[in-house]
């Protein structure tokens, strides 16, 4: 006989919500499994099973059952060596993909703006597993602009803005991972020396912005700042793109200014508690 675990003092409880001119429609079993993993982050992430059964006010053989299929795809987790459910990396997975949609949607009136105050080159990048994608291009409107590269994996992200901007905030095996390909010399300029170039993330990391000079393309300089999330993590990164004839430091220090504007107040919309920006997002207008 399955018994009913009854709320202790100070634990709060909820029904799974449905909608009320939907319930005809909605299956039990799903909503109940997608109220466990909800339950799952309200209470940090982790949880055991009796915690589950009391916070949802299901009963212990209908919890288990549930986790047992959320694990099995992967959704949800035991904890190796505790009894606690954990979110699962499939979550993550999702999450990501979501990212690569949003990200582009949210982003694009800062790339407009940065692209007005410039008049430069803007890119939008992001990671995608272990490549640095660029994910959206605004194009300079100037007569003379830089060609560096369209909408897909940037094939040398160790030489642009974009993909140090991203990788100084990564773990070295991770970065290791992303320059698994080499880090093959564009310029007498590209740093193909991977001691040397963790040493210049290090800079990009105090500066807050990373800078190409002349890295990828002779005649090109790229500034590039990244994007984070609510947990500090870097989903994606900004960077603006100009001919060495307007590369004043002036002209600099305004595609900085602009990028650094931008990247913060899209990780304070992203959650990021340390992005200091109390702006409200620009406005897109048309050309």
């Amino acid at each position: 006989m399955n018994a009913t675990i009854l709320p202790g003092p100070g634990v709060k409880t909820r029904a799974p919500q449905t909608k009320a001119n939907g319930d005809r429609h909605s299956i039990q079993s799903v909503d109940r499994a997608l109220f466990l993993l909800e339950t799952i982050a309200e209470a940090g992430g982790e949880a055991t099973l009796t915690d589950l059964a009391t916070r949802t006010g299901l009963n212990i053989s209908t919890c288990h059952h549930l986790l047992a299929t959320l694990i099995q795809r992967g959704f949800a987790a035991k904890v190796s060596g505790r009894r606690l459910y954990a979110l699962g990396s499939r979550i993550i997975a999702l999450s990501h993909a979501c990212l690569q949609v949003d990200l582009p949607r949210r982003a694009q009136p800062y790339l407009e703006a940065i692209n007005r105050a410039t008049g430069e080159t803007v890119h939008l990048a992001g990671l995608q597993g272990d490549n640095v994608v660029t994910l959206a291009v605004r194009e300079a409107r100037h007569a003379v602009r830089v060609e560096t590269g369209k909408i897909g994996k940037v094939e040398a992200p160790h030489a642009t803005s974009v993909g140090k901007a991203m990788m100084a905030w990564l773990p070295e095996d991770e970065i290791r991972r992303i320059l698994a390909g080499g880090m093959k010399r564009f310029t007498d300029k590209t740093i193909t020396d991977f001691p040397a170039f963790l040493e210049s993330l290090r800079h990009v990391r105090r500066n807050g912005y990373a800078i190409d000079r002349e890295e990828y393309l002779p005649g090109v300089i790229c500034v590039g700042a990244a994007i984070r999330d609510q947990a500090g993590t870097v989903i994606g990164a900004i960077s603006a793109s100009t001919p060495m004839m307007r590369a004043t430091e002036e002209h600099i220090a305004l595609m900085r200014d602009e990028i650094g504007t931008a990247t913060r107040a899209l990780s304070a919309e992203f959650g990021e508690p340390n992005a200091q920006a109390k702006i409200d997002p620009p406005q897109a207008v048309a050309n």
